[in-house]
């Protein structure tokens, strides 16, 4: 399995990272508990999550403000460890301890692609960027998302996902994606 699909919802990412602007930072976001400064912390930390995730150890749990400072930078430092992490010899093989759970590296890996690449779409969304990324990626994505997410695991406050959402016909594979995890298109 190759951890290139991981490396290119990165790469979305950093993109989208790259075009907010600081007087973008109060801006809401379709991620109701965040505005655009509180998801960038989110985005960033899960970097560290993720590539503490893969190799069975506890995360940090730190909250770090890295919205107010070279935000991209401390991306840039936490994605390079997290495709270290995930590239070492049987990591995508190997059976990981999370907080919620234990499973397998390459199902890790998946969350996270997932995690980054949606929470690039909710930034775009939220700062008036195209939210058309990645196209052959976000199909693929929420191919695996409608096969990996039961209903179960939908709902309000502590749910994982809320309702699906109805999203236009013709509408990018990004917005059927955040539609499938319960964005509002």
């Amino acid at each position: 399995m190759s951890t290139q699909p991981l490396q290119q919802a990165i790469d979305v990412c950093r993109e989208t990272l790259a075009a907010v602007s600081p007087d973008q930072m109060q801006a809401a976001t379709p991620c109701e508990s965040w505005n655009v400064a509180g998801l960038i912390n989110h985005i960033v930390g899960a970097q560290d999550f993720f590539q503490a995730g893969v190799q069975s150890q506890a995360p940090s749990g730190e909250e770090v403000d890295y919205a107010s400072g070279d935000y991209l930078a401390a991306f840039d430092a936490a994605a390079a460890k997290t495709m270290e992490a995930f590239n070492a010899e049987g990591a995508l093989g190997n059976m990981c301890e999370l907080p919620f759970g234990t499973m397998p590296g390459a199902a890790v890996m998946g969350l996270a692609m997932t995690d980054t690449f949606q929470h690039s779409w909710d930034l775009a969304k939220a700062t008036g960027q195209s939210t058309d990324l990645a196209p052959e990626l976000a199909s693929a994505i929420l191919a695996q998302a409608q096969q990996a997410i039961p209903d179960a695991f939908r709902g309000p406050e502590g749910a994982p996902f809320g309702a699906q959402q109805e999203c236009a016909d013709g509408s990018c594979a990004a917005d059927q994606l955040a539609a499938f995890l319960g964005r509002q298109v």
